[in-house]
């Protein structure tokens, strides 16, 4: 089994994206979770990737785990075992950002198609 862990050493969020299927999962500070896959090739099974954008200023910090080699769905668990999904702790702030650009982004798919 391959595992790499993720820690929130910051003091806001930290989003932690699995990819490439692109899921997110959110960690508040001090916060760690676990990704593992069943992969016990000799190829890399975990790259991390971390960037700054414009999140930085609203407290949050990205970073992104890839599966290299194995299965893409690998297993996300918090510090007591338990499976954390896509959306974990997601705040309604970005939830009802992230609507409304989907809305947006729908509305203008609509007028270009008429």
């Amino acid at each position: 089994m391959a595992v790499v862990e993720v820690r929130n050493d910051s003091k806001g969020w930290l989003t932690m994206w699995l990819e490439p299927l692109g899921e997110d999962r959110w960690l508040k500070p001090d916060e760690t979770f676990r990704v593992r896959s069943d992969y016990s090739g000799d190829e890399l099974a975990f790259s991390v990737v971390f960037w700054v954008d414009d999140d930085r200023s609203a407290g949050i910090e990205n970073v992104a785990v890839w599966v290299e080699a194995g299965d893409c769905y690998a297993e996300v668990v918090d510090q007591a075992g338990s499976i954390v999904e896509c959306g974990h702790q997601r705040p309604d702030e970005v939830n009802r950002r992230w609507a409304a650009a989907l809305e947006e982004a729908r509305k203008r798919a609509a007028e270009r198609n008429v």
